[in-house]
């Protein structure tokens, strides 16, 4: 069965990743359309660089034009968040990406983005996976559709979303500056929105894995440490100010600061929050999701601002940006936005802000760190991805969730949550979260605390009393 998760539909290509699955949620979308009454308006298609991502775009193409539903088609692949700002800023009911994100090579997927530029909620996959199992799709060929005029290419799709984020940052601080960056695009589809911007500011701009490339050089394309290696290298060497890594989708960042620290994403999220605060006077909370550091926490309490908590998914953390008017939410895997922006991941304008902060402050990235723990401590975050059997997750469900049984720890526990997944809070403000992810297989535990062996230590103690490792 098709199941939409937090980041939409991901499958293995070949699998479930195919011709008659990819054409059946474009058959269910638009019979959600029709019930919603959502017909009217054209539906944009982007897709990534991904092995069968153009086809698949073209396949969902071909069902939207049979039914006489105008199809706007990029004649190019196209990050995440471009699709999102055209949703929101042309009045589009729907838009599809396709892409896995930064799942491995053998994935590929759909986002499904609604009104306004956002991930499409809860209410809307669940009934759109109840509309996919009984949809007959029907489809009209691609070149057929447009010879009809019903699907159009756009023209300089770019144009608008690049002048959005050109006007939010400040670009005489770039100019001014005039940083060395080095651009890792992990073979995905962020390299020419970055170039656009970073040339526009007169930065000097490298690239490498720029080329296309399905198995992204055989390496996860997610912007992890493990996986940055090479460009910390590269930074260090070619005396570059930063090294900046986005995803396959270009939805998620990673950083390198001159001197080859990896700068997680936990802490782009406190660097980012802290710059817009203290530096540029902005006022609000900010937003993270469970298994996202409590640095941030402490930080906004610091401004007389709160943080606020929500399940894994971007969905919810877009939500209540809108709901506090916050001034930036993200979570621990490397997505985050601004109040002011599009309502998704955005490594694109996350990118260019960071070069912003660091231009404007003066400070290497290390530096601002090393002022924030200072003032609110040390926060390390360890996270431990496990593949378990198929008959293992209900009984893994049944302890930790309906049983609700904990295992021992040696300090003070605070409260426990189960709003998504088990979430232990100590008193010392370290926490340690278990949870079954929504895009792939795999039973996620992070752990946060003062040292990276407290942190390692709650993480072992869970998989001693799930037997999982």
């Amino acid at each position: 069965m098709i199941r939409f998760g937090t980041g939409g539909w991901r499958a293995l290509i070949g699998e479930d990743f195919i011709c008659e699955n990819i054409r059946k949620i474009a058959a269910g979308i638009l019979r959600l359309a029709r019930e919603e009454g959502k017909m009217d308006r054209p539906v944009i298609i982007g897709y990534d660089r991904r092995f069968l991502s153009e086809n698949a775009a073209k396949w969902v193409a071909e069902v939207f034009a049979c039914c006489g539903v105008h199809v706007w088609f990029l004649n190019r692949s196209a990050p995440t968040p471009l699709i999102m700002h055209t949703v929101k800023s042309k009045g589009l009911h729907y838009g599809i990406e396709i892409t896995a994100s930064h799942n491995p090579a053998e994935y590929n997927g759909i986002k499904l983005i609604v009104e306004d530029g956002r991930d499409a909620p809860l209410n809307t996959t669940t009934r759109l996976e109840q509309l996919i199992e009984t949809s007959v799709p029907a489809f009209m060929p691609f070149e057929n559709a447009v010879q009809a005029g019903l699907v159009k290419y756009m023209t300089n799709p770019f144009n608008d979303f690049l002048d959005d984020v050109i006007a939010l940052l400040d670009m005489d601080a770039l100019r001014r500056r005039g940083l060395r960056v080095l651009l890792d695009s992990m073979h995905g589809s962020g390299t020419y929105p970055l170039l656009v911007i970073f040339h526009t500011a007169r930065c000097t701009i490298d690239t490498m894995n720029s080329n296309k490339d399905a198995y992204f050089g055989g390496l996860m394309p997610a912007p992890s440490e493990e996986r940055l290696s090479s460009l910390k290298d590269h930074v260090v060497r070619g005396g570059y100010d930063m090294g900046i890594a986005v995803d396959g989708d270009g939805d998620r960042l990673g950083i390198i600061d001159s001197n080859g620290r990896y700068i997680s994403a936990n802490e782009v999220l406190c660097l980012l929050y802290y710059y817009l605060v203290k530096y540029k006077g902005w006022k609000g909370p900010v937003v993270r999701n469970c298994a996202t550091t409590h640095m941030l926490d402490l930080i906004a309490a610091g401004f007389g601002e709160r943080c606020y908590e929500v399940p894994v998914g971007f969905k919810y953390i877009s939500a209540k940006i809108d709901e506090v008017s916050a001034v930036l939410g993200g979570e621990s895997s490397g997505g985050l936005t601004v109040r002011g922006h599009i309502h998704g991941k955005d490594s694109i304008y996350a990118a260019s802000l960071f070069a912003e902060m660091v231009s404007v402050t003066g400070k290497s990235p290390s530096a601002l760190m090393n002022e924030l723990e200072t003032q609110y401590g040390r926060f390390v975050m360890v996270e431990d991805n496990l593949r378990f059997p198929p008959e293992k997750k209900s009984e893994i469900e049944s302890r930790l969730i309906i049983n609700r049984r904990l295992p021992q720890f040696d300090r003070e526990i605070s409260k426990v949550s189960y709003d998504d997944g088990c979430k232990i809070y100590f008193a010392d403000n370290s926490f340690v979260i278990c949870r079954f992810s929504g895009t792939e297989p795999l039973l996620r535990i992070f752990a946060e605390a003062g040292s990276y062996d407290s942190a390692k230590q709650y993480i072992d103690i869970f998989k001693t009393f799930l037997d999982v490792c």
